[in-house]
């Protein structure tokens, strides 16, 4: 790019930073256009223990470790799990369908399955539901839908769904309320389920649950719009 060979609808772009729409943008090199690659989507069971980016500062390992082997050019996490977290990663190489995917207005809900180290609390409900303020000056955060699915006499698991992601916000949430997060599995996104896939496990997405997972946007991203 820095040697003026790369143009974007007509213009030279030297920035390797330079945004591009693959669906609407004319990108060529040495004068020959690029085609776009086939948009191809995967879910991943990540497990626990792993960070969500392709090269860790920290030289920890990542998500990438499970998807060794795989000859498919640049595909990028569809949102984050935080370290201790686990279970439905998806990843794509196309941005746009991402996006589609990630947008708290349209997006499909996440949904995951938590233990924590108390006993169910049936206010944690309408708190969670009606919101809690987490940062100060800032909307409060809320959960979509909360319900027990099994407790013992010192913790419980329950099932919360997500329609927005913020950093942490499951195990926040739950710190405010006095409770600590010991276990946190995403499980469904939208109604692709996390299902019997191993863990560390991936496969590819279909093009039926491709289109499903972003069957609200205002414009389905990809060949097929």
């Amino acid at each position: 790019m820095r040697e003026g060979r790369v143009k974007v609808n007509g213009r030279t772009v030297r920035d390797p930073e330079h945004p591009v729409d693959p669906q609407r943008d004319r990108v060529e090199v040495d004068g020959a256009r690029l085609e776009q690659s086939a948009r191809r989507c995967l879910a991943l069971n990540k497990p626990r223990g792993l960070v969500t980016t392709r090269v860790d500062e920290r030289g920890r390992d990542t998500v990438y470790a499970c998807l060794a082997g795989i000859d498919e050019g640049w595909l990028a996490p569809v949102g984050r799990l935080d370290k201790a977290s686990e279970g439905l990663l998806l990843f794509t190489n196309d941005p746009t369908w991402a996006a589609a995917v990630l947008d708290p207005q349209r997006g499909p809900d996440k949904t995951y399955h938590v233990r924590l180290d108390a006993p169910f609390d049936p206010q944690w409900v309408a708190r969670l539901e009606a919101g809690i303020t987490i940062e100060p000056d800032q909307p409060p955060w809320r959960c979509r839908q909360v319900r027990l699915l099994r407790e013992a006499e010192r913790s419980c698991w329950v099932e919360v769904v997500l329609d927005e992601g913020r950093n942490r916000q499951i195990r926040r949430l739950f710190e405010a309320l006095g409770a600590g997060v010991l276990r946190l599995v995403r499980v469904a996104i939208g109604d692709l389920l996390l299902g019997e896939l191993a863990k560390g496990a991936w496969r590819w997405l279909d093009d039926d649950e491709i289109r499903r997972l972003v069957a609200d946007s205002p414009a389905e991203p990809g060949a097929d719009r």
